[in-house]
């Protein structure tokens, strides 16, 4: 099994640095658009809910590959994982900018005190 580079022995490319950007940008070019000509506009015709478990659908396939131990189908079950995921950014309007704002926001904070700092849902 192939290990993953290490942070230092990782090359940064403008591709890696923007293909979600650039996936955006798409996805958010097919909303409203023809649903016979695009997976993207179809997904948003469907509906929130569609979309919601066309992601969910995808992330379950994810796990199953991680804990089998399969790289190579890892990689394209993640690849499909964050389309569906910026499919649903569109459709709720999110950016990704308001995604790497949050991220950027919680740098350097412990997720167990990130986690901590939310307010408490009330059950009821």
């Amino acid at each position: 099994m192939a290990k993953a580079a290490k942070p230092e022995e990782r090359k940064t490319t403008p591709a890696r640095e923007h293909v979600l950007e650039r996936l955006f940008e798409t996805v958010q070019s097919r909303r409203g658009t023809d649903p016979t000509l695009s997976h993207s506009a179809r997904l948003m015709a469907r509906g929130r809910n569609k979309i919601a478990q066309k992601f969910g659908e995808e992330a379950v396939e994810c796990l199953i590959e991680a804990v089998n131990g399969n790289r190579k189908e890892l990689v394209g079950e993640s690849a499909d994982v964050l389309y569906h995921l910026i499919v649903m950014w569109v459709d709720a309007g999110v950016s990704p900018d308001d995604v790497w704002t949050e991220l950027k926001r919680r740098e350097g904070t412990s997720g167990i005190a990130e986690k901590a700092s939310r307010p408490k849902e009330k059950l009821g």
